[in-house]
């Protein structure tokens, strides 16, 4: 077994259905951890929801519903989302669940014993929408009172609290992030919390007496911890913390992925937590960018909130995870419409790789009856060929490892083009009756290039990419299967036929409705 390799997203906040926003951060942790399998590490990947807080309270309260019940059923919908979406998690996280309960009071008790829990009285701003609370200083005028800086309501709150001595932690965490430039990522967000921590870092309230709805307060009756800090115990509770298991060998973390806006909360509260509970901290917390719809942020009002669901519905799962990676910079905003994606897929994904092994390997089930191709007559073109391949396969692997994720494809798309260019220069079909060993030798080095760039883009279309595979009988589909240069040979010389090809990538037509919901 190779070296472990933990990957967690952010655990969704069920009051609501899950959005492209929450299927974005899921397809892109999957496309990591299929990436990081393939590399031969180990990969522990997780999700999950987190149930508790005073907006799941209210929302319940409003619906008539037992708050409970509610959560159960919503946390089902995001389950269903990544079950939907191909995403290969490896453990669901609930909060709710007992031994997740017992984690977070474990860390509770550590950080007592090391004397940063204190009771007092907290008066201050608390925006419900965030689960957040908000110093003086944060605030911004809205034109119905105070609002945070996400711009969401807030309000007074004035209740009896503990607090974490999170000032104590102010000079640790800036030497932390100075010894450890890459923890969070990308830079913009590195100087963001960087600035923050340096203007000074006030103690912290960690539990609620308003409420019940959360995880027991260890010997304090009528406190239930803050949520964020029940939430973010989830990367620890997933793996089986407090207990020694097997499972606790994938700590510290290699990749908490974020959605910007709770950054702070991973990249301060966390660690500051850690430090106080003497665990391990995590290698590295990245905070991708927003999905905005035509360019503007998605809102019920505005009523361009779309079901990830009916977008794989209408797309198909592979379309939709393509365009997503491709589409958007790793760590920057970016924007989605129907039309974009019909755009994206057909040129690139339809028409660039999906045609490119549709028309080669039907060429040669129907002129060789599936036969793999002979040797036949090479030509300087066909190293040359397979080199760029390989060059681009090597130039995605570079990038994906680097969490450059559409560079990645971009890298790996400069290869399909290569393909295309040389199957239109030596025309395989104009050679059947002219030079049929040279038409082998072209047939046969496109089998071999559609395979490594099959290989090489399967984390991101694992349905279509492995179809290909499974085509071609290529069982092996690790990085190290992509430099095999004796596979085709071996294959070739097993007798293997190919069935008959159906498109692993049919083009799209622009859906009736799929742009607001």
């Amino acid at each position: 077994m190779g070296e472990p390799f933990y990957i967690t997203t952010a655990i969704s906040y069920p009051n609501g259905r899950p959005h492209i926003g929450h299927a974005y951060e899921a397809i892109a942790a999957d496309a990591i951890a299929r990436f990081q399998r393939q590399a031969g590490r180990d990969v522990r990947f997780q999700t999950g929801t987190d149930e508790h807080g005073l907006k799941m309270v209210q929302t319940a309260r409003n619906l008539g519903r037992e708050v409970r019940d509610y959560a159960a059923e919503m946390s089902s919908h995001f389950k269903m989302m990544c079950d939907t979406l191909n995403i290969s998690y490896d453990q669901f996280v609930q909060t709710t669940a007992p031994d997740h309960h017992r984690a977070s009071q474990a860390l509770w008790e550590r950080m007592a014993a090391s004397g940063d829990l204190y009771l007092s009285r907290y008066e201050g701003w608390y925006s419900v929408r965030d689960e957040a609370f908000y110093d003086e200083t944060e605030l911004v005028d809205g034109t119905d009172g105070k609002l945070s800086p996400q711009g969401t309501p807030v309000e007074w709150t004035a209740e009896e609290t503990w607090f974490f001595r999170l000032s104590k932690y102010q000079q640790p965490l800036l030497d932390f992030y100075a010894a450890n430039p890459d923890f969070i990522r990308p830079d913009s967000r590195r100087n963001e919390v960087v600035r923050f921590v340096e203007g000074g870092l006030n103690d912290l309230s960690v539990s609620r007496t308003s409420f019940d709805w959360g995880v027991p307060v260890p010997g304090s009756d009528g406190h239930v911890m803050y949520v964020w800090v029940d939430a973010l115990t989830n990367y620890l509770s997933g793996l089986g913390f407090p207990r020694e298991t097997s499972d606790m060998r994938y700590w510290p973390a290699d990749l908490h992925l974020i959605g910007k806006d709770i950054v702070r909360f991973h990249a301060v509260y966390w660690p500051a937590f850690l430090m106080s509970a003497d665990i391990a901290l995590p290698k590295q917390v990245f905070g991708h960018g927003f999905l905005l719809h035509r360019g503007e942020k998605m809102s019920k009002s505005l009523g361009n909130v779309v079901d990830p669901g009916e977008l794989a519905g209408a797309f198909g799962v592979d379309a939709l995870r393509y365009f997503l990676l491709r589409e958007v910079s790793f760590g920057q905003d970016g924007s989605y419409s129907a039309d974009a994606i019909v755009t994206r897929i057909n040129a690139e994904l339809a028409n660039a790789f999906g045609n490119l092994a549709q028309r080669t390997l039907s060429f040669i089930a129907k002129n060789l009856d599936g036969t793999l191709p002979a040797e036949g007559r090479t030509d300087p073109a066909d190293a040359i060929l397979v080199e760029e391949v390989l060059v681009a396969c090597a130039a995605m692997k570079a990038a994906f490892g680097d969490l450059a994720l559409s560079h990645g494809i971009e890298a790996w798309l400069r290869g399909v083009h290569a393909c295309n260019q040389y199957i239109d220069a030596q025309a395989p079909w104009a050679l059947r009756k002219a030079d049929p060993e040279r038409m082998h030798a072209v047939l046969g080095t496109l089998v071999r290039a559609i395979r490594m760039l099959a290989i090489a883009i399967l984390p991101v279309v694992p349905e279509g990419a492995g179809r290909i595979l499974d085509l071609l009988g290529a069982e092996t589909r690790d990085h190290a299967a992509i430099d095999d240069d004796d596979w085709y040979d071996r294959q070739a010389a097993s007798g293997f036929r190919l069935g008959t090809p159906t498109p692993a990538f049919p083009r799209l037509e622009m859906p009736a409705v799929v742009e607001a919901g």
